[in-house]
């Protein structure tokens, strides 16, 4: 797993170069999915994989991370810096160039390392294969993937309705105000089952788990609430009775 570190210091280290030419930070964003495809293949040498595991992780990691790219390319290209990273930007100013690459790149890396380390356990999983952890847990990525997706749709018609309601509390959002992560973290629970394909691999699902917290506390759901409690009327009802992350009947008022 050191190959995946150092891979991924290389990727995220270029793109710190290329954000200073380009004065946008948020280039970032768009690599964290590919990111973990360009881990996966250090780890696996630069070869192909060369058991029916190997190829399931791949293929399914491939699958997520473009899907990823392209909805964060199709959001972000054309729009300028994100504005949460224009807000450090002018908070530390000369010193943002520098700043910039440990505050944002190398730890991104590091946390994709960390959050990758069930593909590389799953890669290289001596246990016989497909066991019903492998087969789990790939119920589990294509469900995920299939949730988040429809969520993302849902959320991209609701913005192109000219006079629609300030907040979309239909579909997959009737029941839980961030489906889109929800089904990402099911995606990673289920990688983390085939990464604890292999006796006494448990810990793989550690990074499964820093990944939900990731989600809930940190760069999702708590983040992304604060703006929208601020700005979003009707916001603060919808919020009283709608499951914050995992899909639930709304509560009666």
């Amino acid at each position: 797993m050191t190959d995946a570190l150092g891979a991924l210091l290389v990727l995220f280290t270029g793109l710190w170069l290329a954000s200073l030419r380009l004065r946008n930070a948020s280039i970032v964003d768009m690599w964290w999915g590919p990111a973990f495809v360009v881990a996966l293949m250090a780890s696996l040498g630069w070869a192909w994989p060369v058991t029916p595991r190997g190829w399931m992780v791949l293929g399914g990691v491939t699958l997520w991370a473009s899907r990823l790219a392209w909805h964060i390319g199709r959001r972000n290209i054309g729009h300028g810096e994100d504005a949460r990273y224009r807000a450090w930007r002018d908070e530390h100013g000369g010193r943002w160039w520098w700043r910039s690459y440990f505050q944002v790149f190398v730890l991104q890396a590091a946390i994709a390392w960390m959050v990758s380390w069930p593909l590389h356990l799953a890669a290289h999983a001596a246990a016989p294969y497909p066991g019903w952890f492998d087969i789990a847990g790939a119920l589990m990525v294509g469900a995920g993937l299939a949730f988040e997706t429809l969520a993302d749709a849902q959320l991209a018609a609701y913005k192109r309705i000219p006079d629609r309601p300030p907040v979309l509390a239909t579909g997959l959002w009737r029941y839980s105000r961030h489906p889109n992560y929800f089904g990402e973290a099911v995606v990673w629970w289920g990688f983390g089952l085939i990464g604890a394909a292999d006796t006494g691999t448990w810990w793989a699902l550690a990074s499964p788990a820093l990944m939900t917290w990731l989600l809930v506390r940190v760069s999702g759901v708590s983040l992304l609430e604060r703006g929208l409690l601020a700005r979003k009327p009707g916001y603060a009802e919808y919020v009283a009775h709608t499951s914050a992350f995992v899909p639930w009947k709304p509560r009666k008022m």
